[in-house]
């Protein structure tokens, strides 16, 4: 598998996002060496946060979250998914797969960083790979925060407006990475912000993981990911692990998952689930404070 990483020049005066970049080497006998790239704020003893991100953005979109939950005493991490950020690109869209990428995170944060407790925050495409590393590996998380995202199996069909941007994606001959992440959001981005966005990518041949997501989605019934993706959903609905729902109000592509999931899951029972008001599919843009304080609340009770 051949990989690129992203020069480091490329992230230089970031806006709201200082934060230094952590490093760890995932090694697999398939795969080799992978390198994740990562954040933390707060206290390292602190109850553990896992934020992860969605396509085609990376843990810049949780600068607004990061310093709520460090100010409320959660150890807060923020990792790239492969593909995305700082972490390694592989060059062949090939070369991702959804199992791949369940397998990048579970090994980052029950190996490599030794996870215990963990609340788990996915948005996007960190729900459909944070729910599975979840089903997997019940144990070692405490609680689940579902903020628009969800668990497709292919046995529904996706919304009209996923399928735009699915088809966007696909025949896109330069993906506008930060046009794509404005898209879905009520706020305006700067233009330092879209640059942010745009920072890991220098230029198409960085891209295979942007380009590659939409199509890893189970829209088949016998799509490779599907059969896995209804065992997670039948083993998530038995387990007593608290679920929050915080989805954004205008999201056409995931909301109508909320109550979907909230009637699903035994661990939704009883939660104070939350519909963030003017907040499209990137809520963390849109309302990330308010999101902190809504995750913050939800950890230390």
């Amino acid at each position: 598998m051949r990989l690129l990483r992203t020069p480091e020049d490329r992230f230089t005066d970031l806006p709201d996002f200082d934060h230094p970049p952590l490093y760890a080497d995932l090694e697999s006998e398939h795969d080799g060496i992978v390198r994740i790239s990562y954040v933390e704020a707060g206290p390292f003893d602190g109850p553990v946060v896992l934020l992860l991100h969605g396509e085609p953005s990376w843990s810049f979109l949780y600068r607004k979250v990061l310093p709520v939950l460090a100010a409320a005493g959660i150890r807060a991490i923020a990792p790239d998914l492969i593909g995305f950020g700082r972490s390694d690109k592989p060059v062949d869209v090939a070369d991702h797969t959804y199992a791949r990428h369940v397998e990048w995170i579970r090994a980052f944060a029950l190996d490599a960083l030794d996870l215990r407790d963990i609340t788990v925050v996915g948005q996007d495409w960190g729900g459909l790979i944070g729910l599975r590393v979840v089903a997997e590996n019940p144990d070692r998380f405490a609680r689940v925060v579902a903020a628009n995202t969800g668990l497709p199996t292919g046995d529904q069909d996706m919304p009209r407006e996923w399928w735009a941007f699915h088809d966007a994606v696909r025949k896109a001959p330069v993906l506008d990475i930060g046009r794509f992440v404005q898209s879905g959001c009520r706020t305006t981005l700067s233009d330092a912000e879209r640059a942010a966005y745009d920072a890991p990518f220098p230029n198409e041949t960085y891209k295979a993981g942007p380009r590659a997501m939409p199509g890893l989605v189970p829209t088949r019934p016998d799509d490779p990911a599907s059969e896995a993706n209804r065992r997670a959903w039948a083993t998530l609905s038995e387990l007593d692990i608290p679920f929050l729902c915080a989805f954004g109000d205008s999201d056409p592509i995931t909301g109508p998952m909320a109550p979907v999931l909230q009637r699903a899951m035994r661990g939704a029972a009883g939660q104070d689930h939350r519909t963030l008001s003017n907040a499209g599919h990137f809520l963390q843009e849109d309302q990330g404070a308010e999101l902190g304080r809504v995750i913050a609340e939800f950890v230390t009770g």
